[in-house]
């Protein structure tokens, strides 16, 4: 006899009982419930979410008289500032793919991804002027339009658009019936990956992903109502790890930031009564770094979200010294940011503050939102024993995982293979289930047979008092077959030598883990802040 299953029966899905989730429902809400409460702060201009959603609605149907159409691709080159805040709920509202591109590429970068993106129409920043112009020129005849962005706090660069932002979103109808996504899985935005081995590779996000990171941000963070958010994210970078959205659930306000500077960071969340941000750990080792008189006159509690390299508990320490709270997460481009946290017990309260740092260096378990996290062997794929030793790859499924790769196939098939997304990324299972990176693939070093982890190496060296900035790779060598060299940038009127670095190294780690190699130079970043160690492997070549 058949099984009836009697919960299908007769009861179907419908437009009364679902609807396709999407972050876009987030800023409706914010402005019917809270239309006078301020969404953004760009200096001392306040826009309250009334505002936002008119205006955000207005840039959907500017887009739409424009020709850009479902499925086309509307690219920024812009700061975080208000119109790349805009476009996040305006791009998807006609239907068509937002691409925020990252300011620091250069021209050839830009080039490659506007037309592998098929960009219909460009917003471009007066102070990304130049090199937008060189990267559209060689685009040959098939170029987007291009909208300029008259900041009028920002003085410089050539105004290179047809119209400016303000006025385009002009011409688009307040009543104008915008688009939500007919299902879920449709695409919402596109980020590019750094392109450090080649070219660029274009993540595609769903509005079902962007929708749950957001509330996983939110709930994760314990950000509840109306959280005053900072920008020192980039946006283009995985969508600001979707805080945009997260704001707009949350009926929050962004303040923006052109540039990530401390005097800027400490004024605004002074002037701001900011309570929440995001930054690489080479942002927070700035703000520590930072002269006293520019962190006086706080005296609200902030929170700190830190990601994008495994960040030195000695950075952690002093962030929270200063009365911060520092919460760790970790993620790819692939995985819409963030989709591990490091959650916090309260029974870790007890402990000294350097116990509670390295507590918190750890990458953590898998956020509210994200189906799975698994440390596992990276051939076989089977788990490695949580006992904080073995090494693995970190492997993430569910719905925090992008589409895939924009026209690469291959790629998107290898990077699913076997059922769940490979990260590239080393780590150890602890007993508790939290994870705890150790490199990437590419950065373990192999010494005379030993596993070196670089990072922890680089987190010796960060308890250094006069190391600013440090990271680890590997250099050939004859006998060893390789060997860690440490490159330093040294605090300010700094002198310690080379074999002084060595000799705290030997007497904070094992022998062999010790740097053979010091080199004292500024070191090279990403736009993001992250350290780009494939240039350092270059440059240890020449040693």
């Amino acid at each position: 006899m058949q099984h009836t299953n009697i919960y299908n029966m007769g009861l179907n899905q419908n437009a009364a009982n679902f609807a396709a989730l999407t972050p876009i429902s987030f800023l409706q809400r914010s402005a019917s419930v809270f239309p006078n409460h301020v969404a953004q702060i760009h200096h001392d201009v306040k826009i309250t979410w009334a505002q936002t959603y008119k205006r955000c609605v207005q840039l959907a149907s500017a887009l739409n008289k424009a020709g850009i159409t479902e499925g086309d691709t509307v690219a920024f080159i812009a700061p975080n500032i208000v119109p790349v805040f805009e476009a996040h709920f305006g791009v998807p509202m006609c239907g068509a793919v937002l691409n925020a591109i990252n300011t620091r590429l250069d021209a050839e970068a830009i080039s490659f991804i506007l037309q592998h993106a098929e960009a219909k129409i460009i917003f471009v920043d007066r102070e990304f002027s130049e090199t937008a112009s060189r990267a559209i020129k060689m685009l040959g005849a098939n170029r987007p339009r291009i909208i300029h962005i008259d900041d009028p706090y920002y003085e410089g660069g050539q105004l290179i658009g047809e119209m400016d932002y303000e006025a385009f979103i002009a011409t688009g109808d307040e009543d104008y019936a915008y688009k939500t996504p007919k299902d879920e899985w449709d695409a919402i935005t596109l980020n590019y990956t750094s392109g450090t081995t080649g070219n660029p590779k274009g993540v595609v996000y769903h509005h079902r992903g962007a929708y749950l990171n957001a509330v996983s941000n939110a709930v994760s963070w314990d950000m509840g109502d109306h959280p005053v958010y900072l920008w020192t994210l980039p946006m283009f970078h995985c969508n600001g790890w979707c805080f945009p959205w997260t704001i707009a659930a949350t009926a929050g306000t962004s303040v923006s930031l052109r540039h990530v500077r401390a005097d800027d960071i400490y004024n605004s969340i002074r002037d701001n009564k900011v309570g929440y941000f995001c930054g690489a750990p080479i942002v927070l080792n700035m703000l520590n770094n930072a002269d006293e008189e520019l962190k006086a006159g706080i005296d609200h509690q902030v929170k700190v979200m830190t990601a994008g390299a495994p960040p030195p508990a000695s950075v952690i320490e002093g962030m929270e010294s200063m009365g911060f709270v520092v919460t760790h997460v970790y993620g790819l481009t692939e995985t819409y940011g963030p989709c591990v946290v490091c959650a916090w017990h309260s029974e870790w309260d007890s402990k000294t503050p350097t116990e509670k740092a390295r507590l918190k260096s750890r990458q953590g378990v898998k956020s509210p939102m994200q189906e799975d996290l698994m440390v596992a062997d990276p051939e076989t794929m089977v788990p490695v024993p949580k006992d904080g030793k073995t090494i693995g790859e970190i492997f993430m499924r569910g719905n925090l995982v992008m589409k895939g790769y924009l026209k690469n196939p291959r790629a998107t098939e290898e990077a699913f293979q076997g059922g769940w997304f490979r990260s590239g990324d080393l780590a150890v299972w602890h007993a508790d289930t939290y994870v705890e990176i150790k490199d990437r693939s590419k950065d373990i070093i192999i010494s005379g047979g030993e596993n070196i982890s670089s990072v922890e190496v680089e987190d010796v060296l960060y308890r250094h008092p006069d190391v600013s900035e440090a990271a680890v790779v590997a250099r050939p060598d004859e006998k060893w077959g390789e060997t860690p060299c440490a490159f330093i940038t040294l605090k300010a009127g700094s002198k310690v030598t080379e074999q002084e670095i060595m000799d705290f190294c030997r007497e904070n780690m094992a022998g062999f883990k010790t740097p053979k190699t010091v080199v004292f130079r500024e070191l090279p970043k990403t736009s993001t802040g992250k350290i780009q160690k494939f240039v350092l492997r270059d440059q240890v070549k020449e040693l």
